[in-house]
């Protein structure tokens, strides 16, 4: 799983300027759901081919009082530390240390957790002399940077993922056992728990720990007709005997972890609230990291007619971007629905590692061009000659031709449907690559 840097300091040290520098965004949140305080904020980073989760938080202030913004803004930085893998702590090198670092400190001195010290706003500072006084927060050496400027910023977030000491990412071996990823997304309460659970004991099944290189990442290893599934957990499980005692509890990040490592993403949602909000961010995340997805609706015996109505309804309206995937409708608690939920989960894998040929694909691509050709863009009309598989899980078909920038997004859609009928394409998201040829006669004068 992606590795999680917090970023905590008190207000005005740069904090927000240090996580779009991270992200390399000026608007990197992906996820700021419903339901949590504006002041904690999620992005994903990367250096080469390591990625990661930033936590951006408000002003820190730990023994801040009850019943204030600033309580609540502690709150929210302490639940994001928690989360971390490492914490990235943000000074103000201009400014010197404040008893406010010192609080900030000793709270993290007592957690044990990696901390690295960055001196913000550092720029034409001497790092030795002037950057010297940080040594008395004892949390080690300090590192000067500047987010405005970009100074220093990549070497700091080197150093946070070297102290994590992470495997070096394999890539799997042809041949491998397949083993399907699946991920139970959804808000709390909708009854993530209670279907997992269901699953386990009907399977009768024992469940147990594997824990990641950094944080206790929980999986459930099981079997179902011969396939072999791993359960990536989004609900809190506990160790064996123990499974579904805890509160079931929301965390953005273990959220957008399990849809990253997963193949397959089921969202469930609950039929007694529709739609909200968060589902909606959750189904985005989902669209936009390319996993496959299945949708279930628990709790529909809890609702009536009207109700079932509305719950319809709002699914059109609210995720009609996910009309590729399977909608079912169960009862997790009364275990109904549950079989069809496999069978749309198995469809949604075998359709995101589908392959597909070459020559079938640009059958496929011509007799669409022959049902319906693409508009003309100015002089030009888009000719599309022939079509290849360029990557699975999501699937890419990448398309060959000339003047294809003209292709308009409504023929895309057309395109989509063609592809997604010939080759069952259920369940997954499709993504389509327009290459244009050169036209070696563009740079050519007439005569």
């Amino acid at each position: 799983m992606k590795p999680v840097i917090a970023l905590v300091g008190r207000p005005n040290v740069g904090k927000s300027t240090l996580f779009n520098r991270m992200t390399k965004s000026r608007d990197a949140i992906v996820a700021d759901f419903a339901g949590l305080t504006r002041d904690r904020h999620y992005g994903n980073g990367h250096i080469g081919r390591r990625e990661f989760i930033v936590i951006d938080t408000g002003g820190f202030e730990p023994d801040a009082a009850d019943g204030n913004i600033f309580h609540e803004m502690a709150k929210q930085t302490r639940q994001a530390v928690a989360e971390a893998d490492v914490v990235v702590f943000v000074l103000d090198a201009r400014a010197g240390v404040s008893s406010q670092d010192h609080d900030i400190a000793s709270y993290l001195r007592r957690l044990g957790k990696p901390c690295i010290l960055a001196a913000n706003k550092a720029e034409g500072m001497r790092e030795g002399a002037q950057l010297a006084e940080f040594f008395e927060l004892g949390l080690g050496e300090v590192h000067g940077v500047s987010a405005a400027h970009g100074q220093g910023v990549r070497s700091l977030l080197e150093l946070a993922l070297e102290t994590l000491n992470l495997p070096e990412e394999d890539d799997e071996e042809e041949g491998e056992e397949i083993v399907v990823k699946l991920a139970v997304a959804g808000r709390p309460n909708v009854g993530k728990s209670t279907l997992i659970n269901t699953w386990l004991g009907e399977e009768r099944l024992v469940a147990f720990d594997m824990p990641g290189t950094t944080r206790d990442a929980i999986s459930v290893p099981f079997e179902r007709n011969g396939t072999k599934f791993e359960l990536i957990d989004t609900a809190g499980l506990r160790r064996k005997g123990k499974v579904f005692e805890a509160i079931e509890k929301f965390s953005v990040v273990k959220t957008l972890q399990a849809i990253e490592s997963a193949n397959v993403v089921l969202l469930l949602i609950d039929a007694t609230q529709g739609v909200t909000d968060q589902d909606a961010h959750i189904a985005g995340y989902i669209l936009e990291s390319g996993r496959a997805v299945v949708i279930a609706i628990n709790k529909w015996d809890a609702v009536d007619a009207y109700q079932r109505e509305l719950v319809q309804r709002s699914i059109e309206t609210r995720l009609a971007f996910l009309k590729f995937a399977t909608l079912l409708f169960i009862s997790a608690k009364k275990r109904q629905g549950l079989g069809p939920l496999w069978d749309a989960i198995a469809q949604a894998h075998r359709a995101a590692v589908c392959k597909m040929s070459t020559p079938v694909l640009t059958r496929v691509l011509l007799e669409a061009v022959q049902f319906q050709s693409p508009q003309r863009g100015g002089m030009f009309r888009p000719k599309l000659r022939y079509a290849h598989q360029g990557g699975m899980n999501p699937p890419v078909i990448v398309i060959h031709g000339n003047s294809l920038e003209h292709v308009t997004a409504a023929y895309m859609r057309f395109l989509e449907g063609r592809f997604r009928k010939e080759f069952d394409l259920v369940g997954t998201p499709l993504r389509i690559q327009m290459k244009t040829s050169e036209n070696p006669y563009a740079s050519k004068k007439p005569d």
